[in-house]
């Protein structure tokens, strides 16, 4: 896995996808309020971080690799905030992807002690954050073939699109970089033949077509077999939180890999630190086998501590080693 990692530092990474900014209230639950039944905070101190495609970036960089995004980001203060915290971790985003008038997605959790009570969403519609693919075609296309390998993250605010990911794959075969997608069904966006598909359980079923509560245990094989008929990726990577992940090629079912995690306090970002790990193992010419146990480590490394966070290349050999 250190060699792994070493290889990692070398490479070019671009995440494409809805770029958000996290806010965090963190504080303690003082008492019940004699307004309504709900706790009051006595809040502490606030932070910030990365979220969306840029928390992908993020974990790309943690790993060591070099990373740049494409989304839409506002001219706002949350805007700003953002850029100003892709900028301390060295996290490249091109000018052009700066949208005057238009409103950051900002997301609020109000944490105390270590337990999420409420988040709060600040966004437009979808349709303010689609990128302008005509305007953009030529400065994405050439982003994509200067790396070793495209991830698109979609957390349907309305960046990713058909056209868009059409886009993407066009580039990148001409110059052979790997294209990685980690989807949200429910923004209906089609796409077809990607490297590596990253749905976690919930989005499986929906990208299969087959109603979750229907089951008691998870249809893998019909699941497996569904989603290759209907999308064709080269590999198909599903997280199902506890039970670890499965690994698919062509619609069977190839392996079951158990959850590295023996701590789990939060999960917000864990998907985005899988599929950073992924991509960028698989683009350092890591077997799949390779690239899953990498980003198992990882995931167990961030699902331990409370909210978005990363993991780096020493903390990934050390959980690997604890506890794989």
């Amino acid at each position: 896995m250190e060699t792994l990692l070493q290889k990692i530092a070398a490479l070019k990474i671009l995440v494409i996808g809805d770029l958000i900014l996290d806010h965090y209230i963190w504080g303690e639950a003082s008492h019940i309020s004699p307004e309504a039944p709900v706790p009051v905070i006595d809040a502490d101190h606030d932070s910030y971080t990365a979220g969306g495609a840029a928390n992908v970036a993020l974990n790309v960089r943690a790993l060591g690799a070099s990373a740049e995004l494409c989304g839409i980001v506002g001219d706002d203060d949350s805007g700003q905030r953002l850029r100003n915290i892709l900028a301390e971790r060295q996290v490249l985003i091109d000018d052009g992807f700066v949208s005057p008038g238009k409103r950051t997605i900002l997301k609020t959790r109000i944490i105390a002690g270590q337990q999420q009570l409420c988040r709060l969403d600040r966004e437009s519609a979808r349709e303010n954050y689609q990128l302008d693919i005509n305007a953009k075609k030529d400065l994405i296309a050439d982003k994509v073939r200067a790396v070793d390998a495209v991830i698109i993250s979609d957390y349907a605010k309305g960046v990713v699109s058909g056209p868009l990911i059409e886009l993407v794959q066009e580039a990148a075969k001409r110059s052979k970089t790997l294209v990685a997608y980690d989807p949200k069904p429910k923004g209906n966006v089609p796409f077809d033949g990607v490297d590596i598909l990253k749905p976690n359980r919930s989005e499986s079923f929906e990208l299969a077509g087959i109603k979750a509560e229907h089951h008691d245990d998870y249809p893998a094989a019909e699941i497996c077999e569904s989603i290759w008929q209907r999308h064709h990726p080269r590999y198909l990577i599903i997280s199902l939180g506890a039970k670890g992940m499965l690994h698919s090629e062509r619609g069977k079912v190839i392996s079951r890999i158990p959850t590295y995690a023996r701590e789990v306090f939060d999960v917000t970002g864990a998907g985005d630190t899988v599929m950073a790990s992924l991509a960028t193992a698989m683009a350092a010419g890591a077997p799949i086998e390779g690239a899953v146990h990498l980003a198992n480590a990882a995931a167990g490394v961030v699902v331990a501590q409370v909210g978005a966070a990363v993991a780096h290349p020493k903390e990934v050999i050390e959980y690997a080693a604890s506890h794989g």
